[in-house]
């Protein structure tokens, strides 16, 4: 594998990141993940965006302008001379001295990877998580950062619970989304979707969904998952049918018409 750091290519196995740099250390970071298909990168323009959003947020410089991640991103998977993968991009504030406070010039780390897309994913049995909740009143819920913690021990719940994924509730108790995607649900002849405000990440997908399907962003009580016809997960891989939640069906235990429907869309 080739991966670039700070624009530089390199082998894998020949990578070096400072022992000192914060993204290990204390999570001083963000990180976006970007679908190519067909040699198309999909989203970039978004992906960008959202990617300066959290930088900015954090106070972390970036090492160039769009033009110039792009280009290392391109750069990054004609190294690997790939047409389909998953690129990730890890931005830390670079390495640190001990303690929290941030460097005064920070020197920033920027690491571009990609992955082989992973096989289509099947239909999901979720659970609702109890170990764990989202905090909506986070600045941190808007970005996507380095600091998983919460969502991988509501992963690790739903492992040994035999399901596939977990359903996050916010600290009052509303639907916010799964560990790794926004979540959608049909009720009552309504697409909805929670807001970003209940915790919910500001999806690149999540918003081709809301404009596709005409779903709401509207908070959504946990006591009306079990009324929902259908259920569906989105993410930067695409769209994923829920067809069962804490063991129960939901509506007939098959992906719906709908979910199928934007599941080829997007």
């Amino acid at each position: 594998m080739i991966v670039s750091i700070n624009g530089v290519l390199s082998e894998a196995a020949d990578a070096r990141i400072d022992p000192a740099d914060r993204g290990f250390t204390l999570g001083d970071g963000i990180f976006e993940t970007i679908v190519v298909r067909r040699n198309a990168v999909r989203h970039l323009a978004a992906h960008l965006a959202r990617f300066k959003r959290g930088a900015d947020l954090l106070g972390i410089p970036l090492p160039g302008d769009d033009n110039a991640i792009a280009n290392m991103i391109g750069a990054t998977i004609v190294g690997n001379k790939a047409t389909e993968g998953v690129v990730r991009m890890t931005l830390t504030r670079g390495p640190g001295a001990r303690g929290i406070v941030p460097p005064a010039n920070p020197q920033p780390t920027l690491l571009i990877t990609i992955a082989p897309l992973p096989p289509e994913a099947e239909p999901a049995k979720v659970i609702v998580a109890t170990s764990t909740r989202r905090n909506e009143h986070s600045p941190l819920s808007r970005i996507k950062h380095l600091n998983y913690l919460d969502n991988i021990l509501a992963r690790q719940e739903a492992t040994k619970a035999g399901a596939d994924d977990a359903i996050l509730l916010n600290t009052a108790g509303r639907v916010a989304e799964s560990t790794v995607a926004n979540i959608f649900v049909l009720v009552d002849g309504y697409m909805l979707t929670p807001p970003v405000e209940d915790g919910a990440l500001p999806g690149i997908i999540r918003g081709e969904a809301i404009k596709l399907a005409r779903a709401e962003e509207r908070s959504i009580a946990v006591e009306m998952l079990p009324r929902a016809s259908e259920v569906f997960l989105t993410n930067a891989l695409g769209v994923r049918s829920v067809t069962h939640i804490d063991g129960a069906p939901i509506g007939d235990g098959e992906p719906g018409l709908i979910t199928q429907l934007l599941a080829t869309r997007l």
